[in-house]
Order: C-alpha cells, then sequence, then structure tokens
C-alpha cells in the first residue's frame, strides 16, 4: 500500500469516529450516507418544493443540493413542508468555483444553510477543481489552490457547519493531492458515472482508499442538455432486455445498477409517478453473469465538461478526459 493509501485510510477511519467531524447537534443524525436520494440540478424553482416534500413524504431522505443550482431556498421549503425530522434526512450542498477563498467558504456555506433551512449540513463537497476570482466571472484564481480549499473546507467542519467534507469532479490526482495533505479527509466523491461512462477501476479506487461515490447522471444521457449524439439510454436494446427480464422499467434497472455496484445514485424528478417509480431499484438484484454482461456496454463517453470554456483540462487521468469538443454543462 502507497504512502498516500495508507494515509487516506487512516484518515477515512479518523473521519468516521473523530469528535471533529459532527458537531453536538447531529447525535442523532442519518449516521451514513444513505445509498438513494433525490437530485435537485435543473429542477425548475417553482416545481421543485413540491418535488422535495412529496419525496421525504414517501421513501427518500436523501437530498442533494448546490447553491450553482438556484433552486436551495425552494428545496429548503420543500424540507420544511415534508414535516420529516431534520434528524432523519441527508441534506448534501456544493461550493462553487468563486467562493474558493476562505472568507467565501464560510458565507456561501452559511448561505446554503440559511437557504435550505437547516441548522448544519450532512455533506459540503468542493464542486469542481477549479476556483475563481470572486466578482470576475470565470477567471481563474491562481492564487488558490486546491490545498488551501481543502484547509478551509476542513475549518468549516471544526465550526460545527458541516458534519462530512468531500469533492466532486476532480481527477484521480486531484483526489490524492487532497489526501496528501488532508487532517479531515474526503467523505466523499460525486462524480458522472453511468453506464456509457462506468469509470469501474476509478470506483473501485475510492472504495480501496474509504471515499465513498457519489454517481450524478446515473440515467446517462436522459439529461436533456447532453448532447453527444447517442440514442437516449431508455431505448437502448440491451437495457429494455435485462429490464423486461427483471419485470421492471428500464430506469430502474439502470438505478439497480448503480446500486449493486456500491454507488450512491440521486436521480433527479419533480413527477410524482417518476419519483415512486424510481424507488424500485431498491428492490432489484442482479447476478454476477449479467454484471459482466453490463460492464461490456460500457462507451466510455463523458456527458458534463466545462473544462474547455474554463481553460482547464479535467479528468485528464479518467476516461474521455477535456477535449476541444467537450460538452459545457457547468453547474453539475
Amino acid at each position: 500500500m502507497s504512502a498516500t493509501r495508507m494515509l487516506s485510510v487512516l484518515c477515512a477511519a479518523a473521519l468516521f469516529g473523530a469528535p471533529i467531524a459532527a458537531a453536538d447537534s447531529s447525535a442523532a443524525r442519518v449516521k451514513e450516507i444513505p445509498a438513494f436520494g433525490l437530485g435537485t440540478w435543473l429542477s425548475e424553482r417553482d416545481e421543485v418544493a413540491h418535488a422535495v416534500e412529496y419525496a421525504l413524504q414517501n421513501g427518500y431522505n436523501h437530498i442533494d443540493a448546490a447553491r450553482i443550482y438556484r433552486n436551495e431556498d425552494k428545496t429548503g421549503r420543500g424540507i420544511a413542508a415534508s414535516g420529516v425530522g431534520r434528524e432523519s434526512i441527508w441534506v448534501t450542498s456544493k461550493l462553487w468555483n468563486y467562493d474558493h477563498r476562505d472568507a467565501e467558504a464560510h458565507a456561501a456555506i452559511r448561505k446554503s444553510i440559511e437557504d435550505l433551512g437547516v441548522d448544519q449540513l450532512d455533506l459540503y463537497l468542493i464542486h469542481w477543481p477549479v476556483a475563481f476570482v470572486p466578482g470576475e466571472g470565470t477567471k481563474l484564481d491562481k492564487k488558490t489552490s486546491l490545498v488551501d480549499t481543502w484547509r478551509t473546507m476542513e475549518d468549516l467542519v471544526r465550526a460545527g457547519l458541516t458534519r462530512h467534507i468531500g469533492v466532486s469532479n476532480f481527477a484521480k490526482r486531484d483526489v490524492e493531492a487532497i489526501l496528501d495533505i488532508c487532517t479531515i479527509c474526503p467523505y466523499a466523491h460525486e462524480f458522472e458515472t453511468h453506464p456509457y461512462l462506468q469509470q469501474q477501476d476509478f470506483v473501485d479506487w475510492h472504495r480501496e482508499v474509504g471515499i465513498k461515490v457519489i454517481a450524478y447522471s446515473p440515467l446517462a444521457n436522459t439529461n436533456p442538455i447532453y448532447h453527444r449524439g447517442l440514442p437516449s439510454i431508455l431505448e437502448d436494446p440491451f437495457w429494455e432486455k435485462l429490464a423486461e427480464a427483471k419485470n421492471a422499467t428500464v430506469a430502474q434497472t439502470i438505478l439497480a445498477w448503480g446500486l449493486a455496484r456500491d454507488t450512491v445514485v440521486i436521480p433527479k424528478s419533480s413527477s410524482e409517478k417518476h419519483l415512486d417509480a424510481n424507488l424500485g431499484a431498491l428492490d432489484i438484484k442482479f447476478t454476477d453473469e449479467e454484471l459482466k454482461e453490463v460492464a461490456k456496454q460500457d462507451k466510455k463517453v463523458r456527458m458534463s465538461n466545462p473544462g474547455k470554456n474554463w481553460g482547464v483540462k479535467l479528468f485528464i487521468d479518467l476516461d474521455d478526459p477535456s477535449t476541444e469538443s467537450s460538452n459545457s454543462n457547468e453547474e453539475l
């Protein structure tokens, strides 16, 4: 085991048991991140409150949010309207690129906490491994390193503003840079992974170093803003046949596969019908042979990659890294 890996494992162990990783108010909270959650990216402001309220009243206990989604206030209204106790809900939010500096980060998390109507977050993620100069658009902040930002994230835990911290959209080398220096180490990493971009080696590596994987866009290219020239995965003959064998919908079967590989899945929906149906994924199991067949369907196609717009080469050591033709979805 490398020194980096050993350090990360020790840090992960310390994180789960160390008093500084949770304030007193979190003692009765959901202890670990639930494997199934509701994503809120691209949820319309006039729909997200009801979606969150309905989800929490009907079996969900995990809400994935972000300040840049511009709907955290409405998400907070849904949490409040649900009547579900705070101790029964896991709430994640994210630090946007122009808030990487210390003062901005403290203000940003406090704003998310206020808008979401909670006293503390369960998980706060660095949204992208890219810092912008505050107030100057997408101008890169070359004075604020990822290490600087991580030190600030650790302070947010010590201040009782979040129970856990983590990262999102990082390349492996970026995660390793954090593991080399962390005192409070990443609890989770949220990144794009689905049947068309499986990244199984990367997923497995996180398990080895004690970091949980949250899979965003778990239904691949069903997102209407993804344009990579592929038919919808919901019409993929392989998945249609497998879903039929499971007596389930294609969406349920794909989400169940995400759960079967020990990733946390956070499908977005504002429809009561789909919110209910998605939970059917929890009842679907796979044989080892079926999982091997799914592995053969990997197209290694990344749907979300704003690196070219920012002048940053993202995912440099992963499948489908930044290229001049990359998709430019910035808010995931």
